[in-house]
């Protein structure tokens, strides 16, 4: 058990994480930008640390300055909240390398769901369905286009890192696939510092369904039900609602079944939320989200 808490963000998450750190007696270290020196965040801390001037990068994505603000706490565990730095397999490992319980999965965990290849390679592999496409290691406009081919279209060409929207195009025709491939590409590399692709059958309006899960050291593992998240503006999510409407008990089971499988296989430990596409009473897993989402809220409220 761990006694002393930094808190590796600001704003809302940072507070409801000491909310309930300190409820549990645990003291807690608050790190902030030249800007938030002020904020509410910094208030309701223990103690607080400066990591940096107003910019992000030199602050709240700073692993070097916030590893050392570790040492100089006594931190002996962080929390990453959501954002900035709460998905980056290094931060997790310099937080461990550093002493520090790291709250959240492993650095193995977070690289393995972070790459969406590898995620549907090795779900796939243990009878998880996921969207029909090509998600392999060669990357050339030659071998992409015959998946496409192959797969039919329509088809939607993705990052196989990050998400957001970003470097995703839709093709319904064979019409400049090639100029449409390497968009993707550079796109993919400006965003994700990673030009990989992966091309898969595009679904026409499907539902967006996650599943909230949570996973400890002990290899137990829980869900919190579903959230439908379906209303969405260019790839962002719009409104939350849990629990899902018109989702058939059939479907639900299904859908939790094969959520809690995702969480098992690799033998996450954190909150995580698995995410699939509906269609057709089909669903299909699309990623896990490795962090707290700022959705989590959604949640809490039903369970």
């Amino acid at each position: 058990m761990f006694d002393k808490l930094l808190v590796a963000n600001r704003g809302e998450i940072a507070c409801r994480i000491m909310r309930t750190a300190q409820r549990l007696g645990i003291s807690c270290t608050a790190i902030y930008s030249d800007s938030d020196q002020n904020s509410l965040h910094v208030a309701q801390a223990d103690e607080a640390f400066r990591v940096g001037s107003n910019a992000a990068t030199d602050s709240y994505l700073s692993t070097e300055h916030i590893i050392d603000a570790v040492r100089r706490s006594g931190a002996n565990a962080v929390h990453p909240g959501y954002g900035f730095l709460s998905e980056d397999p290094l931060f997790a490992a310099a937080c461990i390398e550093a002493g520090a319980i790291f709250i959240g999965p492993t650095p193995a965990q977070i690289e393995m769901m972070a790459n969406k290849a590898t995620a549907k390679k090795e779900m796939e592999s243990v009878g998880v369905p996921v969207v029909p496409g090509y998600h392999g290691p060669q990357q050339d406009n030659t071998t992409l286009i015959a998946q496409i081919l192959k797969i039919g279209f329509p088809v939607i060409v993705k990052p196989r890192a990050g998400g957001g929207g970003k470097g995703m195009r839709v093709a319904t025709t064979g019409d400049d696939l090639g100029n449409l491939l390497d968009t993707c590409r550079r796109e993919a590399l400006s965003a994700f510092n990673d030009a990989g692709l992966i091309v898969e059958r595009f679904l026409e309006n499907p539902r967006h369904i996650e599943v909230q899960v949570f996973g400890d050291t002990y290899g137990n593992t829980v869900h919190f039900y579903e959230r439908d998240c379906s209303l969405q503006r260019r790839h962002q999510k719009v409104i939350e609602e849990a629990p899902a409407r018109e989702l058939s008990s059939h479907l639900r089971e299904g859908l939790i079944a094969c959520a809690l499988t995702v969480t098992r296989t690799i033998g996450y430990h954190g909150a995580g939320t698995v995410e699939f596409l509906l269609k057709d009473e089909l669903f299909y897993f699309i990623e896990m989200n490795t962090r707290l989402q700022v959705e989590h809220p959604v949640t809490e409220l039903i369970t």
